[in-house]
């Protein structure tokens, strides 16, 4: 069962080959046996989930035609709302916090016949890019657990690679559902910001954060963002006139596609391996009919400073309200008003978040507001200027999605300004707003996983799935990853084995 795709598991639940309730047990158990060993379940609804199974099993069993998910399992990154379940975080400052409604993303979810199992680890408030600065313990990538999963979700990515479950959602923000997957194998997709309502996403950027999936493959990524997607009253930045609608098949070619290749992302700074890897996966969509030529990506050294601007500036607003009265935990040894402010954040939030708010807290200032967060607005601008008129010579962007592999854990954690820079690659796609799908394209020398981004033009989603589509028909690293780490949890290797 562990090696079916998610569609695949849905047709034989619609088949009556399987009931529901069977298929949801079962990675329940898998959980259970691998006792969190990748800790990238915060909790787990087993009743939920059970109760849930019974009355979908019920509409199947009464010739309903739900969706083309319906009964498969599925876990969300912990900072997605969610009815009578924990939704954390990652944080002290959250801890014990049941929502009373559910994100727009998790009531799609139901209603397609999907079973929430449980939320997912994640850094604290999705501040962070390895899903280590969370309180329940860093994720541990299930390649080699040694390793960082990557972040901020890295649950998400961790719990589908390691088989504990066969769809997860989480949030990019500036890369956060890309990195993880290339970290851990996994297939991943950042929609267009406004296409899939972040009502119920507990905000860390605003401006940048975004709902996606993470599954084994790109149909499957594809079906669970058709589900998740379309407009949302309750979202007003939510700009899509319908859901994504996406072909179960199509053509096997790639024929006229324009693929920009940016060489200044593989000139310094990027591994080897990853650098090799990226342009075999680059040379296997030209052979598909694709036209690849190189380009220089513009404003690469403006990129990471106003993202981390602007990103920051926005945390440090979104996160003023959890002041110990109005939301958040409330420090039991404050005295007076001041206590409560000052106690309650101290003791709640971690030292990444803290970091955070206080460059945030610095650049809004109005000493520094002009020098800083002014010039960083404008510089988005100029990023997103230049992403439309690179997007009039190519159809889409190739790119690596971060210049290593995975690293060991606690590695990074006391060097803030190295883990930033993990996000060259990613971190513009936010800030343009535009849709990414990453893919795994190889394995370094370690056995750990390699993985690529496509880039395309705001809502052509479509386009970019078919070419993932193509590329994945044509290669065999996301089965391989699959048929490994099947190896390696019945075995109980603590590392994967090419």
């Amino acid at each position: 069962m562990s090696d079916m795709s998610a569609l695949e598991l849905s047709a034989a639940i619609q088949e009556k080959k399987i009931g529901v309730a069977e298929v949801v047990n079962a990675y329940l158990d898998r959980i259970e046996k691998n006792g969190n060993k990748y800790n990238a379940f915060i909790t787990v609804s087993k009743e939920h989930a059970l109760a849930h199974a019974e009355s979908v099993q019920a509409r199947i069993n009464a010739g309903e035609k739900i969706s083309a998910l319906a009964g498969v399992p599925i876990a969300l990154k912990d900072n997605i709302s969610t009815t009578g379940i924990k939704t954390t975080c990652a944080s002290k400052m959250l801890e014990g916090y049941t929502p009373v409604f559910n994100a727009t993303a998790a009531d799609r979810i139901e209603q397609a016949g999907m079973i929430i199992i449980g939320k997912l680890n994640m850094d604290e408030f999705a501040m962070g890019g390895s899903s280590e600065t969370g309180v329940f313990r860093a994720v541990q990538n299930p390649w080699d657990t040694s390793r960082v999963a990557g972040g901020s979700s890295g649950g998400s990515a961790a719990a589908v690679a390691g088989g504990e479950i066969p769809l997860s959602l989480g949030s990019d923000t500036g890369g956060s559902i890309r990195q993880p997957c290339a970290f851990c194998g996994v297939t991943g997709i950042k929609p267009t910001y406004g296409s899939v309502s972040r009502y119920g996403l507990i905000a860390y950027a605003s401006s940048l954060d975004q709902i996606g999936p993470v599954g084994k493959n790109i149909d499957d990524c594809a079906a669970l963002l058709s589900i998740i997607s379309g407009p949302d009253k309750r979202d007003n930045t939510c700009v899509i006139e319908r859901h994504f609608e996406f072909a179960n098949a199509g053509k096997d070619r790639l024929d006229g596609l324009r693929v920009g290749l940016p060489r200044n992302y593989f000139e310094s700074g990027i591994g080897g391996e990853i650098k090799d890897a990226v342009l075999a996966a680059a040379k296997e969509i030209e052979s598909a009919g694709a036209h690849i030529e190189e380009f220089e990506m513009p404003l690469t050294d403006c990129m990471i400073p106003a993202y981390y601007i602007i990103a920051c500036a926005e945390a440090s607003s979104n996160l003023s309200r959890y002041d110990g009265l109005k939301y958040g935990s409330q420090s039991a040894n404050a005295k007076t008003l001041s206590d409560v402010y000052r106690m309650s954040r101290s003791e709640g939030f971690g030292l990444e978040v803290k970091r955070r708010i206080m460059l945030g807290s610095f650049v809004l200032s109005s000493g520094y507001y002009d020098s800083y967060y002014k010039k960083a607005l404008q510089t988005r601008a100029l990023i997103k200027d230049a992403y439309s008129r690179l997007f009039e010579r190519f159809d889409m962007i190739l790119s690596p999605v971060a210049p290593t592999t995975a690293y060991k854990l606690g590695e990074n954690l006391g060097d803030p300004m190295k883990m930033y820079m993990g996000d060259i690659y990613t971190v513009s796609v936010n800030l343009a707003g535009l849709p990414a799908a990453a893919l795994p394209c190889g394995f370094d020398k370690q056995g750990l996983p390699i993985g690529f981004q496509l880039i395309s033009d705001a809502f052509s989603e479509n386009k970019l799935i078919q070419a993932a589509r193509v590329y994945q028909c044509r290669t065999s690293h996301h089965a391989q990853i699959l048929k490994n780490l099947s190896k390696k949890i019945s075995h109980g290797d603590t590392k994967a084995q090419r």
